[in-house]
């Protein structure tokens, strides 16, 4: 996959993914976005675009945060 998305994306936009999937944690968390900004550098316009996408999206960020979870726990 990895291999995939380096070819598929540019640097600029493997990086934009990187923010958005940094802020998930956090705002699962429930901290504001304000803090969120200050802990990422990330934008409070990106942070409320995720947040969005947790909320009212198609289920992507909770699927891959479902199997993550699930790795981990198959790995220990």
């Amino acid at each position: 996959m990895q291999a995939f998305l380096r070819d598929l994306c540019t640097p600029a936009e493997l990086e934009a993914m990187a923010d958005r999937w940094r802020v998930v944690p956090l705002l699962r968390k429930g901290v504001p976005y304000r803090e969120i900004y200050d802990l990422t550098g990330v934008s409070v316009t990106t942070i409320g675009r995720v947040a969005r996408s947790l909320e009212h999206g198609s289920g992507g960020y909770a699927t891959a945060i479902e199997r993550i979870a699930a790795r981990k726990t198959e790995s220990n």
